[in-house]
């Protein structure tokens, strides 16, 4: 049985670019053993079933990803909620396009959300419940408004939408404006844009409702 200590990451790291790429229906557990250089005794020993090494790559890949990009690498809950929004908005936007192995956990939940799998209850609840509640808190806070209401709700959806825009439609970007164009575009760029293009929809929001209450 093949033990070795680095044999379990490389089969995570083997498992997360041909899951990325694949899907976990397409991909087969001989595909990843080849990609791993281990036997499939390995992997049955180290993860039991295709589905259980399926959800532990999204884990890793996940701590990958948030270890470089935390959700609030640049700020604390002391700081004003507009700057806890740009360093939100920072870090989601880098960590799902970051052209190193950290984006790898943007594209395999990028295949989840377009091939739900049983995996998706669980990484719902460890990784996006706390993002949620993080952002509807922040952009409660900014628009004076209840983080449970649909009003906020509307509002991280719209902020999200526009971070992963640059991830799922990027085939289409580039055939619209060219590769070249694509592929120069700044991250910071990106997130500073999208933070200033929310910020004066929130402050609108939050001033409409004022007015309304005056």
């Amino acid at each position: 049985m093949d033990d070795r200590p680095n044999t379990r990451l490389r089969i995570l790291e083997a498992a997360g670019e041909i899951f990325a790429d694949s899907g976990l229906r397409q991909t087969t557990i001989r595909q990843i053993s080849a990609r791993a250089g281990v036997n499939v005794a390995a992997i049955n020993y180290h993860f039991q079933s295709k589905d259980n090494l399926y959800l532990e790559t999204l884990r890793y890949w996940k701590d990958v990803a948030f270890t470089k990009y935390p959700a609030e690498p640049w700020t604390s809950e002391t700081d004003e909620p507009e700057r806890r929004l740009e360093g939100f908005i920072r870090a989601f936007v880098f960590r799902i396009l970051d052209g190193g192995v950290e984006s790898r956990f943007g594209r395999l939940m990028a295949r989840e959300f377009a091939e739900p799998t049983a995996a998706l209850d669980v990484i719902v609840e460890e990784t996006a419940r706390p993002t949620f509640h993080l952002i509807t808190g922040i952009v409660g806070r900014i628009t004076g408004r209840d983080p449970a209401s649909d009003a906020v709700l509307y509002s991280c959806a719209s902020i999200i939408g526009q971070c992963l825009y640059f991830l799922y439609a990027r085939p289409v970007l580039r055939r619209l404006v060219g590769p070249d164009r694509v592929d120069s575009m700044n991250m910071a760029d990106i997130a500073a844009h999208i933070c200033r293009f929310s910020l004066a929809a929130l402050f609108s929001t939050k001033n409409d409702r004022e007015g309304a209450s005056s």
